[in-house]
C-alpha cells in the first residue's frame, strides 16, 4: 500500500511539473507575441518633410529636391498612406500651395502638368512681355500663379476672355528665371499655358494693347 501511495505521489508531482512547464511555455509565448506587437508598433519608416519653405507653384526637379526635401524616420503607425516615402513620387510635380518648413510631404500637395492642361485640346506655352499688358498684377506673378485675362473693346467695355490661365514660368529683365521664393523682383517676361487655338487671338489682342490681367488670389 505504501508503495502504491509513493507511485501516486510521484505521478502527481510529475503532472504538476508538466503543468507548470506548459504554463511557463504559454506565458513565454504570450510575452514574445506582446514584445513583437510592441516592436511592430514602433517600427520606423522613411518619409520626407519640407527642408525649407516650398513656395506655391514651385516645381520639384531632380536638381532642387535636395534643397527642398529632407528625409526623416517616423513610427510606421504615425505615417499617413499619402505620405511621400520616395522622391520619385513627386519628381517634376508642382506645389499646389505654400508648404512651410518641417511639414510632412504628401502626394496631395502637388499636381502634374497634365492636371494643369487636361482641359486643353493642344496645350502650348505662350510668352509675352510685362510691358505688353496693362499692369500685369504689378509684376508679382510667379510660377504656378493663375491669372484672368480681360479684353477691352473700342467702346471701353471690358469682358473676361480667358480664365484661370496657369503661369508656367517668369523671368526678370535680364532673362533669368525668378524663383518663387523671390517675392521682390518684378516679372518682365511671362510664359503661360494656352490652348493652341487661342494663341492667334491672344497675340492679335496683345498687339492692339486691349488685354488686361488680374491675378487669382487664394
Amino acid at each position: 500500500m505504501a508503495g502504491k501511495k509513493k507511485i501516486q505521489g510521484r505521478t502527481l508531482w510529475t503532472g504538476s511539473i508538466l503543468a507548470a512547464l506548459v504554463a511557463a511555455v504559454a506565458v513565454f509565448g504570450a510575452m514574445l507575441q506582446a514584445e513583437k506587437t510592441v516592436l511592430t508598433r514602433y517600427e520606423k519608416g522613411i518619409i520626407y518633410v519640407a527642408a525649407k519653405e516650398i513656395p506655391k507653384g514651385q516645381n520639384l526637379t531632380e536638381e532642387n529636391m535636395e534643397e527642398f526635401l529632407e528625409q526623416k524616420e517616423l513610427d510606421v503607425g504615425c505615417i499617413p498612406k499619402t505620405a511621400v516615402s520616395s522622391r520619385e513620387q513627386i519628381r517634376d510635380l508642382t506645389a499646389l500651395e505654400r508648404i512651410e518648413p518641417g511639414v510632412l510631404i504628401t502626394t496631395g500637395m502637388f499636381r502634374t502638368r497634365d492636371q494643369i492642361t487636361d482641359k486643353m485640346a493642344e496645350p502650348v506655352i505662350a510668352g509675352f512681355k510685362a510691358d505688353d499688358l496693362y499692369q500685369v498684377a504689378g509684376g508679382v506673378l510667379r510660377t504656378g500663379d493663375r491669372i484672368h485675362i480681360y479684353y477691352e473693346d473700342e467702346e471701353g467695355t471690358v469682358r473676361l476672355k480667358w480664365s484661370d490661365v496657369f503661369v508656367q514660368q517668369v523671368f526678370d529683365a535680364s532673362g533669368r528665371t525668378i524663383g518663387n521664393e523671390d517675392r521682390a523682383t518684378s516679372a518682365s517676361r511671362i510664359n503661360i499655358y494656352l490652348d493652341k487655338a487661342d494663341v492667334e487671338p491672344f497675340y492679335t489682342d496683345l498687339k492692339t494693347g486691349s488685354l488686361k490681367v488680374v491675378k487669382v488670389c487664394g
